[in-house]
């Protein structure tokens, strides 16, 4: 079997820009893109053609493809139905702290200190986060740096946490802080 011709897909969503993930697409997967109005791709370990949102069900509309000024990579300008990872992150290009807290929250392996905080529901998230947050305000007025950083880490990580517990992604709280500081 002759190895298809594979150019770089990179998958934006239409409305908000962010980049979701990168893939690679031969001919028969733009093809299968341009009639089905979902993406399509190659498959580099399984070696096939897949559909996404086959499985997951967060396929991909495609609004627009674009190729570049050289003809050897794409943009695909979709509208997502769900998540673009198989973290469960909207994107792949997710903090790397949240794709690790959206895939324990979507596949829920045994012993996960996450999962345990998720199964106790958002509310005792939120009380989590409460905590953390009066734990790393006394640490900023009294202890050392390291303690502070200590205390803000554990701060950010309960976010993620309850962040999945509501079932948000953070790029919901980066916008927000994109349009507080626009409005200047």
């Amino acid at each position: 079997m002759e190895r298809p011709r594979l150019m770089p897909a990179i998958v934006q969503d239409a409305s908000s820009g962010r980049v979701l993930m990168l893939a690679y697409m031969d001919e028969e997967a733009l093809r299968r893109t341009r009639e089905s109005g979902e993406a399509w791709f190659w498959s580099r370990s399984r070696q096939e053609h897949w559909h996404k949102g086959e499985t997951s069900g967060s396929t991909l509309a495609v609004e627009e493809i674009r190729d570049d000024c050289d003809g050897d990579a794409l943009l695909l300008r979709v509208r997502p139905a769900g998540p673009a990872c198989h973290t469960g992150a909207e994107s792949c290009f997710a903090p790397w702290l949240w794709r690790i807290v959206a895939e324990r929250a979507a596949q829920r392996p045994e012993g996960s200190y996450v999962v345990s905080l998720l199964e106790r529901g958002a509310a005792a998230a939120a009380r989590k986060v409460g905590e953390e947050g009066v734990e790393a305000a006394l640490a900023g007025a009294a202890e050392s740096d390291e303690r502070l950083v200590e205390e803000l880490a554990d701060l950010w990580f309960h976010s993620y946490v309850l962040l999945a517990a509501r079932g948000l992604d953070p790029d919901r709280v980066e916008r927000e802080l994109r349009r507080r500081h626009e409005r200047r």
